[in-house]
């Protein structure tokens, strides 16, 4: 590969890394093409972009980024695949539910960029499943935000009819 390619390699995995939010690096080495096909495809519906590539040229463009990933780069060992996301917990639920369902020991989490945060090491896939998604988040403040004020008006509006059958029970005395 020429210096100029590589360079132009570089240079589009930085605007990746830049672009988005979070990125997963994982090994997908020893899958065999169906596998690897089928991984592609549900990488593709679940949104999330799944790129091969070297390390060097990784590690690169992780420099030249905009993103404090420093601690990636003991990673960057073997086989290495990248996988871009806006959401951060969906590759590692993608990861999780191919390794079980196909029974394979592939993909292999490496290390993750979450929200500012990296983890690193396979040991760290259930917690990146467990992370909740700023959407997620979000839905429970607002869930938690109207909570009370239902309650209110169901309070209001039952004592409203209590007082109402109070009051038509006394008319219909007189």
């Amino acid at each position: 590969m020429k210096k100029s390619e590589k360079l132009d390699i570089i240079d589009n995995l930085t605007q990746e890394i830049n672009s988005y939010s979070h990125f997963y690096l994982a090994d997908v080495a020893e899958l065999n093409a169906e596998d690897t096909s089928n991984l592609r495809r549900q990488c593709f519906n679940k949104e999330i972009k799944l790129v091969v590539v070297k390390n060097t040229l990784l590690r690169k463009a992780l420099e030249n980024s905009a993103k404090n990933a420093e601690e990636l780069f003991d990673v960057l060992k073997g086989n290495t695949s990248i996988m871009f996301c806006e959401v951060g917990n969906e590759p590692a639920k993608l990861i999780k539910e191919f390794s079980k369902a196909n029974k394979l020991k592939k993909p292999v989490l490496k290390a993750a960029f979450v929200e500012e945060s990296v983890y690193v090491g396979e040991n760290q896939l259930d917690v990146l499943v467990s992370l909740k998604s700023k959407n997620e988040l979000l839905g429970d403040v607002i869930g938690l935000l109207q909570s009370p004020i239902k309650t209110v008006l169901g309070q209001l509006q039952s004592s409203g009819n209590t007082i109402h059958g109070i009051l038509q029970t006394l008319s219909e005395k007189e």
